[in-house]
């Protein structure tokens, strides 16, 4: 006897799921590879336009102090440190805050009224825009560092690389810190209950057992708020005292990157002093990915040795 539909294919559920996993594999490869591709076209267009500058002035832009568009001459060397001093001295003085603030919420209030505020405070942090912390710093903070200044018996700027730092600081706390604290709240029971049980305190289980175990989460954190030190534009911009010149001391005016291309780029009037702001920017995109390529060998380390 012959079927009603004999042309008719019956597919099996399991064709079909195994045609819809290989569809959704292809679409999240191609999503992947888009975010390389607009990577790559980010690195290449700044590359092109910044081919000007990299003619006048070859390797020596990252090393040349001047910096006088008049003249036409260009030189990196004071952002690139501007930079990495704001940056590293920011991240310094935030750690212990950052690794206290996860301590807290991680161990001790990991549920409750009081550690969803908590949480819900450092969320709210990280989510104030910079221009908000530029206000803030500059009307509450300078006077502040400025009559600091005073008391050590020097000269009182106010606006220095020491000014842009703290308020960097608070800016990154919140990154590092929500990282940190959910590695440290998913440290294994049985690891802190077998110290317990081996009569350690609570000072020491934290010590010896949560931070060593948690120390590849803490530093991804680390490392993520270090990206974010070094691209501030805004805030840093309004208290840094957008001074073109190496800063002599923690306390000097000073300039990054960042706030260069943001206080001239609008007055770039030449083709090359346009480029070499652009070549600035390339410079700031290297000198991150060197530090993330970095900070992850770093982490991939002490994972393996965990």
């Amino acid at each position: 006897m012959e079927t009603p539909y004999p042309n008719k294919m019956v597919v099996s559920p399991k064709h079909s799921s195994q045609g819809a996993e290989s569809a959704f594999q292809k679409i999240i490869l191609i999503a992947a590879l888009a975010l390389v591709v607009l990577l790559v076209a980010i690195f290449l267009s700044m590359l092109f336009h910044a081919l000007p500058s990299l003619k006048a002035f070859g390797i020596f832009f990252p090393f040349s102090k001047i910096w006088d568009p008049v003249s036409g001459t260009f030189g990196a060397l004071p952002f690139l440190v501007g930079t990495l001093l704001t940056s590293f001295l920011a991240l310094l003085i935030s750690l212990p805050f950052s690794i206290a603030i996860a301590i807290c919420i991680g161990e001790f209030f990991r549920e409750g009224l009081l550690s969803s505020f908590l949480k819900n405070v450092t969320d709210l942090v990280a989510g104030i825009p910079s221009i908000i912390y530029g206000f803030w710093a500059l009307f509450v903070l300078v006077p502040i560092v400025r009559n600091f200044e005073i008391k050590l018996g020097i000269f009182p700027y106010g606006l220095g690389i020491f000014t842009a730092s703290l308020i960097l600081s608070v800016m990154i706390i919140p990154y590092s810190a929500s990282i940190a604290r959910e590695v440290i709240a998913f440290v294994p029971t049985d690891i802190k209950e077998a110290a317990y049980s081996l009569g350690a305190t609570r000072q020491e289980v934290i010590t010896k057992v949560i931070l060593p175990y948690a120390r590849s989460g803490i530093a991804t954190g680390i490392l993520l708020a270090l990206g974010r030190a070094l691209g501030e534009t805004m805030a840093v911009t309004m208290v840094i005292g957008n001074s073109n010149r190496i800063p002599r001391s923690l306390f000097s005016p000073a300039n990054t990157m960042a706030s260069v291309i943001a206080n001239e780029f609008t007055e770039a009037t030449g083709r090359l002093y346009l480029s070499s702001l652009i070549e600035v920017g390339l410079l700031l995109f290297l000198v991150t990915l060197i530090i993330n390529v970095i900070g992850r060998y770093m982490i991939k380390k002490m994972s393996i040795e965990v």
